[in-house]
């Protein structure tokens, strides 16, 4: 099975690649955020996409999510996993943790938000009750188990507008929603690999307290949130090796 992996921020690239080539695709809707990086971990294929440009360019806003998804699934990768940097909002949540999120809330707008659109397409409804695959997120749990990474196993990932931090008031009301991680770019990335029967979890790593959650109740450190990714970005490249490595066999 030939998996593709979504960096986001802190993970704009997959130095661990080998026999790497860069793929430009073209898509119907537009340019995806670069070339599609094609190579191999210990001989499994790999296709890696940087979310924000491999110069990290693309704010989360200007993302062109159609795009990125269309030109994945024309690579005809089996599966997506989505390296996801987020806030925590649950207390347990704080920063460094890696969490493997079973359920979304979208509070973004002004995005293209489906394939489905036009004159030329037929109104199409997707079922996004789970929004995660789980079979990808089983073969996850497994990885960081295998690796010895600590990974807390579900939660709600609210999805903000972006490219500002919240306010600590939006961050009570997301609390209030239910919400236990807030991010930028979950959706409609999301939404879109459903509609194209794109097999698609996320794996989050927890870069600060949210806005007046925790160490951040007075103001969002940014020096801090780069200390915390740099460390905690090895630790998912750990837990993506095994993940590949383990064949990703049922």
């Amino acid at each position: 099975m030939k998996f593709a992996i979504i960096g986001g921020s802190g993970l704009a690239k997959l130095a661990e690649l080998e026999s790497t080539r860069r793929q430009v695709v073209r898509t119907p809707y537009g340019d995806p955020s670069g070339p599609l990086t094609f190579g191999t971990l210990d001989g499994v294929e790999l296709v890696f996409l940087a979310r924000h440009g491999y110069g990290h360019t693309f704010a989360p806003h200007e993302i062109n999510y159609r795009a990125n998804i269309w030109a994945l699934k024309h690579a005809q990768v089996d599966g997506v996993v989505s390296v996801a940097t987020v806030g925590g909002i649950r207390a347990d949540l704080g920063p460094g943790a890696l969490v493997l999120p079973d359920q979304i809330i979208d509070y973004t707008s002004g995005r293209d938000v489906t394939f489905f659109e036009g004159s030329d397409q037929p109104v199409t409804h997707v079922d996004f009750t789970f929004p995660y695959d789980e079979s990808i997120r089983e073969r996850l749990a497994r990885a960081a188990s295998a690796s010895g990474e600590p990974l807390v196993l579900g939660s709600t990932y609210g999805c903000a507008q972006g490219p500002r931090l919240e306010t600590a008031a939006e961050i009570r009301r997301m609390q209030r929603d239910g919400c236990d991680l807030v991010g930028m770019t979950g959706m409609p990335e999301a939404a879109l690999a459903r509609e194209l029967a794109l097999p698609y979890a996320a794996l989050a790593v927890v870069a600060n307290h949210a806005a007046g959650m925790g160490d951040s109740s007075a103001g969002i450190s940014l020096e801090a949130i780069d200390a915390t990714l740099r460390r905690a970005m090895d630790r998912v490249r750990r837990v993506l090796a095994v993940f590949v490595r383990s064949g990703l066999a049922p």
